[in-house]
């Protein structure tokens, strides 16, 4: 596919531009041990957003939302984010044909911003550890909602004041590796291209209904 047929790319993070090697996994169970005092239950991140994670961790510690401080946890989870990244014990990496994809981006000029389930704080954090913060001035995140398919418009929003010109849907991109990415995509009038760089086939995206599926994004060029 021809990624400069797009005004707007939206790139979702983990398992489509960087493979932080179980870092962030880590920091969220670290983070609700240490904040609930017991053992963090398996957490399934994939497309997830960080709010609808706390939402499933207060149902698992059996605590109500009021008796949590959102602001105090979240501050918890990016302190050992970024210890966990800075540490080396984790073999992370930006992911194939990410680095070619932003530099085309920038060459054409299309617009990019993100559109993660990561709070703007985590998303930051990840995008400075891996050198790529800089094509990310903006984007919709996931203490905006706990639902991933209300994100989309918050995204455009944010591009629109950044770039000073509204963009369409129709010619917006998501690039991301999840079904929860295609639907967010497709909730928003946008085009979706799923990478099976993360924890999904190429079979399994395409049941799920993306519009190209690509094993990476060196596969765009």
């Amino acid at each position: 596919m021809d990624l400069s047929q797009f005004e707007l790319i939206l790139y979702d993070i983990d398992g489509t531009l960087v493979d932080t090697g179980g870092a962030g996994m880590a920091a969220l169970s670290q983070a609700a041990e240490l904040h609930f005092g017991a053992p963090a239950p398996v957490l399934d991140l994939a497309g997830s957003t960080d709010l609808g994670i706390v939402k499933n961790l207060l149902d698992h510690y059996e605590v109500s939302s009021e008796a949590l401080d959102l602001a105090v946890f979240f501050d918890r989870y990016h302190r050992l984010l970024e210890d966990n990244l800075q540490s080396g014990q984790y073999n992370g990496r930006v992911l194939p044909g990410v680095p070619e994809s932003l530099a085309l981006c920038a060459e054409r000029l299309i617009a990019t911003g993100l559109l993660t389930g990561n709070t703007q704080r985590g998303a930051a954090i990840k995008m400075r550890f891996y050198a790529l913060h800089e094509h990310f001035p903006y984007g919709a995140y996931g203490d905006d909602h706990a639902d991933r398919n209300l994100l989309g418009p918050v995204a455009l929003s944010r591009a629109a004041a950044h770039h000073g010109r509204a963009f369409n849907p129709s010619t917006t991109l998501v690039i991301g590796d999840t079904p929860k990415d295609i639907a967010c995509a497709h909730a928003m009038g946008a085009r979706c291209l799923a990478v099976a760089t993360g924890s999904f086939t190429v079979d399994a995206l395409q049941q799920r209904g993306a519009d190209w599926v690509v094993r990476s994004l060196h596969e765009c060029f």
